[in-house]
C-alpha cells in the first residue's frame, strides 16, 4: 500500500496526547458510544498507521508561492498560509493560536475556515454561532459519539483553554469570509479503494474499486495539497445512487412521519436562520457525524437539543440521503447538482 498520502495531516491531528510534532502515534483503544453509528461516518486511524518522514525539502502547492516543509505544516502552532489573498489578515490566535494548548484555529480549519471532512468548514458561519459551540466543547454539552477521534479530542482541549476574548477574535474572523462550495457530490454504485489516513477516507491511487453500498465516501482530489493544508483543496464525495433525490424530498419535510422541514429553522434558503447555522454546500462526511450525534445526544449544548426531536426517526439511509442531497447543492443555487456516474 502506498503511504504518501494525507500523513501530515495524521500526524497533527492525532497526535491529542503527545507534544505537537511527535510522529507515529497509535489510534487509542476504542470507546463504547451511545448507540450504532456507521463507520464511514468516523474514520479510525488504525493502530499501526504511521505517518512518513519528514525529509527537510520545501513543498508547493498549485498557485502559491508560499512554502513549507511538512514539519511545518504539522505543527498545530502554524496555520500554514497558502493564498493570503483569499481571506483577511488572519488574527494571531488563527494564526498561530496561543501555547500550549489554544491550537492555531487556522491550522485545524485551514486560514480560510474552510475545513476538511475531518472537521468543519467554519466560514460564513454567524459569530454567536461559533461562539457557542466553543463554550459547548468547553462545557462538555459537545461530544462526539467516537469520542477517540482525535480532531474531537483536539477540540475540547482547546476549549478549555480558549479565553472568551479570542473565542471573540476568531469568530468574527471566521464569520466575515464567505464560504467556498469545495465539495462535488457523484452517485456511483462503486467508488475507488480507500483507506483510512488522517481521520479520513483516502483514496489508494491503485486503480481498484470497491461497491460503495450505503456508505459516503468523502476524498481530496489532490491528496498532496490536502496534506498540506490548502485552503484550496477540493474533494470528491461518493454517494449512494438515488441519495440526492431521496435526500431533497426529506429536506423538504415531503416524506410523511421522518422529519420537519428544514427550512423551518435554517431559513427558506437554508442559508441559516437566527442561531441555526447554514447547512448548504458543506462536507456530507461532518454533517452525517452531526446529525447522528444529535440523535445519540451527544451534542446537546444551548440550541443544539431542539435537534433531538428533528432527528429521532431517521435512519442511518435518510441520514445518509439528507447530507448527499445538502452537499450537492451550492449556497445560492436553485437545486442539486449532483454528478451521476
Amino acid at each position: 500500500m502506498k503511504t504518501r498520502h494525507l500523513f501530515g495531516i495524521t500526524l497533527s491531528l492525532a497526535c491529542a496526547l503527545p507534544p505537537a510534532g511527535a510522529q507515529g502515534t497509535a489510534s487509542p483503544a476504542p470507546v463504547p458510544v451511545a448507540a450504532p453509528v456507521p463507520a464511514w461516518a468516523y474514520p479510525v486511524n488504525p493502530k499501526d498507521f504511521k505517518p512518513h518522514p519528514d525529509d527537510g525539502s520545501v513543498r508547493r502547492v498549485p498557485g502559491s508561492t508560499a512554502g513549507y516543509t511538512l514539519s511545518q505544516t504539522r505543527d498545530r502552532f502554524l496555520a500554514p498560509d497558502w493564498h493570503p489573498a483569499d481571506h483577511p489578515l488572519m488574527p494571531a490566535v488563527v494564526a498561530g493560536g496561543r501555547k500550549p494548548d489554544v491550537y492555531a484555529c487556522g491550522y485545524c480549519h485551514r486560514a480560510d475556515g474552510s475545513g476538511g471532512p475531518e472537521n468543519a468548514n467554519i466560514a460564513g458561519l454567524p459569530e454567536s454561532y461559533i461562539a457557542q459551540q466553543m463554550r459547548d466543547f468547553r462545557s462538555g454539552a459537545r461530544k462526539s459519539s467516537v469520542p477517540q477521534r482525535a480532531p474531537v479530542m483536539l477540540k475540547a482541549t482547546l476549549a478549555k483553554a480558549i479565553t472568551d476574548e479570542e473565542i471573540a477574535i476568531a469568530a468574527t474572523y471566521f464569520a466575515a469570509i464567505a464560504p467556498v462550495w469545495n465539495v462535488r457530490v457523484v452517485e456511483a454504485e462503486r467508488v475507488p479503494a480507500t483507506s483510512v489516513a488522517g481521520w479520513v477516507h483516502a483514496d489508494l491511487k491503485n486503480g481498484q474499486t470497491e461497491p460503495l453500498g450505503d456508505r459516503i465516501i468523502e476524498v481530496a482530489d489532490d491528496p498532496d495539497s490536502f496534506e498540506l493544508r490548502d485552503a484550496r483543496a477540493r474533494f470528491t464525495a461518493y454517494v449512494p445512487p438515488g441519495s440526492v433525490r431521496r435526500g431533497q424530498a426529506l429536506v423538504n419535510g415531503q416524506v410523511s412521519g421522518k422529519t420537519q422541514a428544514c427550512a423551518a429553522c435554517h431559513g427558506a434558503d437554508l442559508r441559516g436562520l437566527g442561531v441555526a447555522p447554514p447547512i448548504l454546500g458543506r462536507s456530507p462526511s461532518y454533517m452525517a457525524r452531526q446529525l447522528f450525534d444529535f440523535q445519540n445526544g451527544n451534542r446537546a449544548g444551548t440550541h443544539a437539543i431542539q435537534m433531538k426531536p428533528v432527528v429521532d426517526k431517521l435512519t442511518p439511509a435518510d441520514i445518509t440521503d439528507i447530507v448527499a442531497y445538502l452537499a450537492s447543492v451550492k449556497p445560492g443555487s436553485p437545486g442539486a447538482v449532483a454528478v451521476a456516474q
